[in-house]
């Protein structure tokens, strides 16, 4: 059974004019995807595709329209079975600033553990576990706002570590970061999968960052358009760029490369096998 799953999935908004009900729109048209436990999944899609909203949706913070959200078995519409839900989901959101919650670092991160009726003790343990994990334990009695972006992000997923989810979902953690402070985090979360097999599924716009994770899910117009591995999503660059949706730069390179004639691979997704595949092309005997 997949640790999430979801079947027929669809949600629905009211555009609100003037106080009266306005026109209905369908953000997601019977979406079917699961994701197994200690995956690592990179969701696309360019603004209104339905991603943040399916996010949402993995911890019950929104309810389907229609069909169903299973997490480990469990119906997210069954009311009784919320907090239990919230318990094995976290949801780190775009800007941190809005999930800090403590003048103190390690307040913060204890914020969760108390509302979930853990003993003061285990609380300490977990709290210094979770900031050790994001290498932020050495900032535990810092005030958050004089962090940096990327450090205000680690420890909003300190916050989520500490109640030990089996999954974390991150909408776009990384959009409101500069280079430095995306690196922060990316290495913080595949850390995690890697190390503690927590599950993730990363909502983002960086293709960069999509050719890291284990599986790629492109969503476009409240459906899924493709899913593989990145090499196998990556590959239909013709299919993504009809969709309005960016390859990574060095896909990109080559794909056009090739369409010049050059006897170059057909996917590459980093600058190192992009470099590699050039110096091919550049010391190769001419005529060959």
């Amino acid at each position: 059974m997949a640790f999430i799953q979801t079947k027929d999935l669809k949600f629905t908004y009211d555009d609100v004019e003037d106080g009266e009900a306005g026109k209905v729109h369908e953000v997601l048209k019977g979406v079917n995807l699961d994701i197994q436990k200690g995956e690592f999944v990179a969701l696309l899609g360019h603004n209104g595709s339905g991603k943040s909203t399916i996010a949402k949706m993995f911890n019950a913070m929104l309810l389907p329209a229609g069909g169903k959200v299973y997490v480990e078995g469990m119906d997210t519409l069954d009311e009784s079975l919320v907090y239990e839900i919230r318990r094995r989901v976290g949801l780190v959101l775009q800007n941190p600033d809005n999930q800090l919650v403590a003048s103190i670092v390690e307040e913060d991160v204890a914020f969760g553990p108390e509302n979930l009726g853990i003993a003061p003790e285990e609380i300490r343990r977990r709290v210094d576990d979770a900031l050790k994990a994001v290498e932020m334990y050495d900032y535990r009695l810092n005030a958050p706002y004089k962090l940096s972006g990327g450090q205000k992000q680690r420890i909003a997923i300190a916050g989520i570590i500490a109640m030990q989810p089996e999954c974390i979902v991150l909408d776009e953690p990384t959009a409101m970061l500069d280079p430095r402070g995306r690196e922060e985090v990316l290495r913080t979360i595949h850390k995690l999968n890697r190390e503690k097999g927590i599950t993730i599924v990363l909502i983002t716009h960086y293709m960069d960052e999509a050719v890291q994770a284990g599986r790629v899910v492109v969503m476009d117009d409240g459906q899924i358009l493709l899913q593989g591995t990145p090499k196998e999503v990556f590959s239909h660059v013709e299919l993504l760029k009809q969709h309005k949706l960016d390859v990574p730069q060095a896909t990109e390179l080559i794909y056009r490369l090739r369409a010049s004639g050059y006897p170059l691979p057909e996917c590459v997704l980093n600058e190192e096998d992009c470099v590699a595949a050039l110096e091919r092309i550049l010391k190769a005997p001419v005529g060959r």
